[in-house]
């Protein structure tokens, strides 16, 4: 998709047309507004149409830009927009990649709603935005006023580092911090909340001081982000009703069937899971993803209860903490936080070193490597359940890629797990998520949702080419994607690079692209099975030993998508940045602006996690 452009002004409506669109509206979520909103603006960049209200000056509206990877921070940035119109300021919303950098200078009021991944590294859809604000060409911002909300995961040691480097580097340009950044974990409401209503606040003020701002509710601009063009616009089609489950409201879905994908000789116990959406009016588009309220494994409830000498029955603000422990708190990731506070408790100064700034790479191992029961079992302390309940993280919702397309089986989400679970000192361990997916039996109930991903979309041109990347389990979205194609009847050509260690038991639908290959759905299979021989394979190989046929297809206007680890992400960006120098004729410099300028139009898309 090429970059979201801002979308046009909104005038004052006459009733009948306010009744109208109120008509038009009803019943579409949010990202149902989002995607009417884009259709809206490509109609009105048609020749003749007539032109929009003008735009408020800088220094009469607010600007909101989010970065986001899993859908947070969008959400609380769409969430701050609303309540701002809903006020009558002027205000726009925009994606990252959709910020007009040359605007920046020109800002008077900017509040960035931003999340982390991995080792510390910005969102993709804030990767420009971020290296632009950091870099040399950045302006001198002594007429910005700002905040800054990040939001991260303290079970990792950079905790937060892309709001951190955004808010201090802003500063660093001159521009005025209205209020102190707001750092949030995966508890996001805990610290957004209070974070939004102070932004209302210093937004109220901020503009109606402003010497141009004349701002009324008649007058209220919400600019948000889109993905339509006027190049490209999608007819429109009859509006579904809207499904009343959600992220708060989970719908209990019924487990269709559970297979086990890798052979018993595999080190590795990955799972494909059909699981029913039949009357929840849940939908998705290929590269959306399924959302999972988790439970806790029960045995690992029971080997802290044990630790701990607590009383599963005791009672915590009117919840039994057996219930607090399987269903509300974190128990598989441990946060910087908590260990702070065992640190303290149970007086551990090997600990406490750990959390010391010089001391990260141990930090690192530590949160990456140990669960609860592990900390408790190395580093004993007193907890009462009261006191664990209040440090202990909330359970978070687990996202997984959609391994299907609806448009092939219906209302029916399929997912590809991979069931973590290994052997430590003090007994077996499970990831939270996946050990509740690999070990629900047909017919199990799991609370659910579906999770957007609008930057990981085919494209609308069904003749472009499109090459996927994806080893191990990132290959689930490109079965989706493959089945879209074939049930669209899309021209354009499907690459697949496909990864594992052994393909006698690691080739994750290995039938069903030999079968696609056979059809013609597939055009392109390579394999990098890592470990079928002495020197080891990865897709990152592949993509260099064909690179001159993949720069052929990018130059041909293709599309590239990647899915799958962190790690994997990076050395699959540095294969790629090789290739386009190499075959591209370019320097290193050259190269990473091909890449950015794929990406900023939407050609290069990544899921990583």
């Amino acid at each position: 998709m090429p970059p979201a452009p801002a979308a046009l002004p909104v005038p004052p409506l006459p009733g009948d047309k306010v009744d109208l669109l109120a008509r038009l509206t009803d019943g579409l979520d949010a990202p149902g507004l989002w995607w009417l909103s884009g259709y809206a603006a490509g109609l009105a960049a048609r020749p003749g149409a007539r032109p929009a209200a003008a735009e408020p000056q800088a220094g009469a509206r607010l600007t909101i830009v989010f970065g986001s990877q899993t859908g947070n921070a969008r959400r609380v940035a769409e969430q701050l927009a609303r309540q701002a119109g809903t006020e009558g300021l002027a205000v726009r919303l925009l994606r990252a990649d959709a910020y007009p950098l040359p605007e920046l200078k020109d800002e008077r009021l900017l509040y960035v709603v931003i999340s982390t991944q991995g080792e510390g590294e910005p969102p993709d859809d804030a990767r420009g935005f971020v290296a632009h604000l950091l870099g040399k060409r950045a302006p001198k911002l002594p007429q910005l006023q700002y905040a800054v909300l990040g939001l991260g995961d303290s079970s990792y040691p950079l905790f937060n580092a892309t709001g951190r480097e955004i808010d201090e580097r802003l500063a660093e340009l001159g521009a005025h911090r209205l209020f102190a950044r707001g750092e949030a974990d995966v508890d996001v409401e805990a610290v957004a909340t209070p974070w939004l209503a102070q932004a209302l606040e210093q937004a109220r003020g901020t503009l109606a001081a402003a010497p141009s701002a004349t701002v009324t509710s008649s007058t209220s601009t919400v600019l948000l982000s889109s993905t339509t063009t006027s190049a490209t616009v999608t007819p429109l089609r009859a509006v579904a009703p809207a499904s009343p489950w959600s992220r708060e409201k989970p719908f209990a879905a019924e487990v269709l069937a559970n297979q086990r994908l890798t052979g018993r000789g595999s080190r590795k116990d990955v799972r494909h899971l059909e699981i029913a959406l039949e009357g929840s009016g849940l939908t998705y588009q290929p590269g959306d993803a399924l959302g999972l309220w988790p439970r806790n494994p029960p045995a690992l409830v029971s080997a802290v209860l044990a630790e701990l000498s607590l009383d599963a029955n005791a009672d915590v603000d009117g919840v039994l903490l057996r219930t607090w422990l399987a269903e509300r708190r974190e128990l598989t990731k441990l946060s910087r936080p908590f260990l702070a506070r065992h640190a303290e408790r149970g007086g551990h100064a090997a600990l406490a070193r750990a959390l010391e700034p010089d001391h990260a790479p141990a930090l690192a191992t530590l949160l990456g490597t140990n669960q609860l029961i592990d900390l408790l079992q190395a580093y004993p302390a007193r907890w009462s359940a009261a006191d664990l309940v209040a440090a202990l993280r909330p359970l978070a919702p687990r996202l997984y890629s959609m391994a299907s397309s609806q448009s092939v089986v219906g209302a029916e989400a399929h997912l590809t797990v991979d069931h973590v679970q290994w052997e430590a000192p003090g007994g077996r361990r499970w990831g939270a998520a996946s050990h509740q997916l690999a070990s629900s039996d047909e017919g199990a109930l799991l609370p659910v949702f579906i999770e957007a991903n609008e930057r990981f979309r085919l494209p609308r041109d069904g003749a472009r080419d499109v090459v996927m990347i994806g080893p191990g389990t990132g290959v689930a979205p490109f079965r989706g994607f493959v089945q879209e194609r074939a049930a669209i009847g899309a021209a354009g050509r499907n690459w697949l690079l496909f990864g594992a260690p052994h393909a006698r038991h690691d080739f994750l639908y290995q039938l069903e692209w030999q079968q696609a290959l056979k059809s013609g759905q597939l055009h392109r299979l390579d394999l990098a099975f890592s470990r079928d021989q002495a020197d080891k394979v990865y897709v990152q190989h592949r993509l260099r030993e064909h690179g001159r046929a993949l720069f052929d297809w990018l130059e041909g206007g293709a599309h590239l998508y990647v899915c799958g680890a962190t790690a994997m992400g990076r050395d699959v960006e540095a294969a790629l940045l090789d290739v386009v120098a190499t075959h591209g004729g370019r320097d290193e410099d050259a190269a990473r602006d091909y890449l950015a300028r794929l990406q900023q139009q939407g050609r290069y898309a990544r899921d990583v996690y």
